[in-house]
């Protein structure tokens, strides 16, 4: 980023499913992409530094190997590889690869892939803005174990997030 205007939380958005590029991505787009994406979360975003990366090609290449998405097509990712990468980018951060992989299939099993991403942006940016806000994050169907779960873990997520942020500004 070359200026020295910073993203805040209230411009923060998770590219939604008709967001996502129409054509495939090699894997130094995909990379590309996601930490433009996700730069509000990246400790020094003037850097280049593995270190200071939300997604590599070595994690990437990490996640194929552990089944979490599907290899590439012709050294190409798709839609749902990309949209798998944005959720794994965020969940990494509090849940291990194997409780990554359970909360996917559980989110898949009777959803289209496109509603369930988009349910998952949604819900993480609003959880979000209640944490940042000091704001209750009411979800209007927690009756339902699955939506109550991604709530709870979108929740710690951002929660992490917040923590992170804040630690410095207090010390």
């Amino acid at each position: 980023m070359n200026s020295n205007k910073v993203l805040t939380l209230e411009e923060f958005h998770m590219p939604r499913w008709k967001e996502l590029p129409n054509v495939d991505l090699y894997l130094d787009q995909v990379v590309t992409l996601i930490n433009t994406s996700l730069k509000i979360f990246l400790p020094d975003i003037s850097s280049e530094k593995a270190e200071n990366q939300i997604l590599t090609k070595t994690m990437i290449n990490n996640y194929v190997k552990n089944n979490l998405i599907e290899a590439p097509n012709k050294k190409k990712y798709s839609k749902i590889q990309l949209a798998k990468l944005f959720s794994i980018c965020i969940l990494k951060q509090v849940y291990s690869m194997n409780d990554i992989a359970n909360l996917i299939l559980i989110a898949l099993k009777n959803n289209k892939e496109d509603v369930v991403y988009d349910s998952f942006c949604d819900l993480f940016e609003e959880a979000l803005r209640c944490t940042f806000e000091k704001k209750d994050f009411k979800y209007i169907d927690e009756q339902d174990d699955n939506k109550y779960l991604l709530k709870s873990v979108l929740l710690s997520c951002t929660y992490k997030i917040y923590a992170q942020s804040m630690i410095p500004k207090i010390i």
